[in-house]
């Protein structure tokens, strides 16, 4: 189906929701065992079954565009390197030395035309080859072609940079996405301006990205802040494979949509209604008139913690000090409500289920989208790619 034609009908659909005050339903409610957000073995399951398997959003073109940019980070325990070469191509690797094991670059974003080991100082390429071996006439016969950097799958698509956390395994975007990314290259997304990140910490993974997928809570958590744009238990949902595009209907729907003609209802972002993109596992991206948030979950260090990296994008790029600190504003208030009305909460969750009150958890007819996840989580914990995949 054309993209445009495929929202404006879910615009259509949301308009009634509101307007009869309705959402999406499945036919039945759901149970999760609360066990799968406390236990130890569950949580190194979902690390080796999910996260070490399936492709990871770990960077945006818009963060590292030129040859030679690079950002380090951690991602699931794991030191990630990720560069763009000479030639523009992006490439990405485990950032350990392959002579003691040292990081080869520090944490964070940067510019260089090679790599320097801090222990040793032997030096790599942005292409990851082992290009010199400090005082070689010492140290002993070296094949340098075997001793590059571990390299690990990755792809650049849509203004965003996939990687597989396992060296050597498939990587499949157009199986995993389902067409889900060409919202993005009709949003231009590569080129967009990347403006900083915040960093926040929270519960067991699920707990948190639990909140992404439900607009439920809206008017008893978010009174003040989410609610008077967006009506609580007003919800749409389509699933991409794994993925998910959830639309909220604004309260203002009626009114914004009749200012257009209805062949245009699915050509403008948040004209009367928002998404929320679900990247399955662990990534929810927020596009908002002036701001985009993009929440990257990473498990542990320990199931009853995660890390979430809050990354701000948006179309335009910084006009001057005056904008650069309109921005941080954004971002800080984004943050804010994030962390003190979302994560805050998660915690006392945590200590919740951890007290051994209830066995389960029940997710409602209306909460689908966190069955869908669930459900596609159990898929791949089961480890049987010949069973049939979870439907919307």
């Amino acid at each position: 189906m054309d993209r445009v034609k495929q929202i404006g009908d879910v615009a259509e659909i949301m308009l009634d929701y509101v307007e009869n005050k309705k959402t999406f339903q499945t036919d039945r409610t759901f149970k999760v065992p609360t066990a799968s957000y406390t236990d130890k073995d569950q949580f190194n399951a979902e690390m080796e079954l999910v996260f070490k398997r399936v492709p990871l959003m770990l960077a945006f073109t818009a963060e590292m565009p030129n040859p030679g940019d690079y950002k380090a980070m951690e991602a699931v325990g794991l030191p990630v390197l990720i560069t763009r070469d000479k030639q523009g191509q992006v490439r990405a690797f485990l950032n350990v030395c392959s002579h003691r094991g040292a990081p080869v670059a520090a944490e964070g974003h940067g510019n260089c035309a090679r790599f320097t080991c801090k222990y040793h100082a032997w030096t790599y390429a942005t292409d990851g080859r082992l290009l010199g071996i400090s005082e070689a006439s010492t140290f002993g016969q070296v094949d340098k072609a075997e001793m590059g950097l571990r390299q690990l799958p990755c792809e650049e698509r849509s203004g965003m940079i996939f990687v597989c956390l396992t060296p050597n395994a498939p990587m499949d975007l157009d199986n995993h996405f389902r067409g889900f990314l060409e919202d993005f290259d009709a949003l231009d997304f590569a080129d967009w301006t990347y403006l900083g990140n915040r960093t926040i910490e929270g519960a067991n993974w699920k707990i948190a990205f639990d909140g992404y997928l439900e607009g439920y809570h809206f008017q008893s958590l978010h009174p003040e802040t989410i609610f008077p744009r967006t009506p609580s238990n007003c919800t749409h949902y389509e699933g991409f494979g794994p993925n998910i595009r959830i639309g909220f209907p604004q309260h203002s729907i009626a009114d914004q949509l009749k200012e257009v003609p209805r062949e245009e209802w699915g050509l403008k972002e948040n004209y009367g209604y928002d998404f929320v993109r679900i990247f399955f596992p662990n990534v929810s991206i927020f596009i908002a008139p002036e701001i985009t948030q993009v929440a990257q979950l990473f498990p542990g260090p320990t199931p009853d913690r995660n890390r979430t990296v809050l990354n701000y994008l948006r179309r335009d790029p910084v006009r001057d000090e005056a904008d650069r600190e309109k921005a941080e504003a954004a971002m800080n208030f984004f943050r804010d409500v994030t962390y003190q009305e979302d994560y805050v909460i998660g915690l006392e969750i945590q200590k919740g289920l951890e007290s051994g009150a209830h066995d389960e958890l029940t997710f409602g007819r209306n909460e689908r989208g966190n069955q869908y996840f669930h459900e596609w989580l159990n898929w791949y914990l089961q480890d049987d790619a010949s069973l049939p995949e979870p439907q919307m």
